[in-house]
């Protein structure tokens, strides 16, 4: 398991750079994963799918899938391909300090 460093606060992470426990995150951290994710600046539309991941995982206990997002978030499936290039569902948990999602590889 390894650590790291983001926003000031070690972190442990998983083999895939995920952060271990999700509490860990903070919003300050969100820009330095946004980054490693070749995202360079977070919109508000970012910050509606990540703000709305954590939110829904707080509920549900589990990493939304895009499924869920498009339906419980309201956020069409284009928007999310837009903003997450090449695997959104991966990247917006990655960034939003949550595992991966169920059905991702």
């Amino acid at each position: 398991m390894a650590t790291a460093t983001l926003a000031g606060i070690t972190v442990e992470r998983d083999d895939e750079g995920y952060l271990k426990n999700p509490n860990d995150w903070t919003e300050e951290m969100a820009p330095e994963l946004a980054k490693e994710m070749g995202i360079d600046t977070l919109t508000d539309e970012h910050w509606k799918v990540i703000r709305f991941m954590r939110q829904d995982f707080q509920e549900k206990g589990q990493v939304p899938t895009i499924r869920r997002m498009k339906v419980a978030g309201g956020i069409p499936v284009k928007d999310l391909y837009n903003l997450f290039p090449k695997g959104p569902a991966k990247k917006a948990a990655y960034i939003a300090g949550l595992g991966k999602p169920h059905g991702c590889i």
